[in-house]
């Protein structure tokens, strides 16, 4: 794993960046689970993407007219992932452990790694995770919740395609211009279904508790992340994110007391070590590196 250091960033190396901002995001996502009874999935989902979409606008200023017209369609293809990967995640984690859900969604930025790798038995990792998923799941308790696997299908195939759009937005944009723009248009789609939810159970304390949510995923999250990554590979970066799982494995029993067996520890193991190995060999040729930790 390379890395480099550059003076002014306080000398916090940026492997411990990168695990802080997967610390807020899984920490941020179970802390949601009091607003998801009071304003439902995809009224929290709404929520956060609202005031975390208002905070990048009013830091990065984007200035619209300067955005050529080619780039809207990344643009808006991009928000519209963003906000369906998000929704469906908190429709999954109502119903599904966290830690089993952020697994079945790293398959999705996963199958990407193994494709772009461009080799045949990179493929082999994407099968092992699933293994890893089928013990999470434990389908043979026959207490399986198929409503909440599919909403977290859902959303590992939307990551992936936030990756590889994210990909094609980050070459043409600097900073967190991007994000100005992807994640307001993302809490556009999720008011879709998050408006008529969360509408007669707004309260002050519920907006409260969304924008203190928001300040850890997406805004500290993505603050750690940018640093992080213009300080290190892209492989370096994704094989940390495969301990992803791992965390939200944790924090489902720290916060949630979600308390996994023998045999979905040994799941969540195959997951974190198919994602590490995916990564290897996986560095683009484009000086722009590509985020693969989604906003949810």
């Amino acid at each position: 794993m390379t890395t480099t250091t550059r003076p002014g960033t306080g000398g916090l190396p940026p492997w411990s960046l990168t695990v802080v901002a997967m610390l807020c995001a899984q920490l941020g996502a179970a802390l949601s689970m009091g607003i998801i009874a009071a304003v439902g999935p995809a009224g929290a989902a709404w929520l956060r993407l609202t005031i975390g979409g208002l905070i990048f606008l009013a830091v990065a200023r984007p200035r619209f007219r300067d955005i050529a017209r080619r780039d809207y369609p990344a643009l808006l293809a991009l928000g519209v992932a963003t906000g369906v990967m998000s929704t469906s995640f908190m429709f999954a984690i109502e119903r599904i452990p966290l830690g089993t859900c952020v697994a079945i969604e790293f398959l999705g930025p996963l199958t990407v790694a193994a494709v772009q790798s461009g080799t045949r038995r990179a493929l082999l990792w994407p099968a092992l995770a699933l293994v890893g998923v089928v013990l999470l799941t434990e389908p043979w308790q026959g207490s399986v919740d198929a409503v909440g696997i599919g909403f977290a299908a859902l959303g590992a195939l939307s990551w992936g395609a936030y990756i590889v759009l994210t990909q094609h937005v980050g070459d043409r944009f600097d900073g967190i211009t991007g994000l100005a723009v992807t994640i307001p248009i993302a809490a556009l789609a999720a008011a879709v279904v998050g408006v008529p939810e969360a509408h007669g159970h707004l309260t002050l304390g519920v907006i409260v508790a969304s924008l203190g949510i928001a300040l850890l995923f997406p805004v500290a999250t993505f603050a750690l992340e940018m640093i992080a990554l213009s300080r290190m590979t892209h492989t370096a970066f994704g094989t940390l994110m495969a301990l992803e799982p791992a965390i939200g494995l944790m924090l489902g029993l720290v916060v949630l007391h979600q308390k996994p067996s023998l045999t979905q520890l040994a799941g969540i193991a195959l997951v974190v070590a198919s994602g590490a190995a995916a990564q290897q060999g996986g560095l683009r040729d484009s000086p722009v590196e590509a985020r693969l930790y989604p906003p949810q």
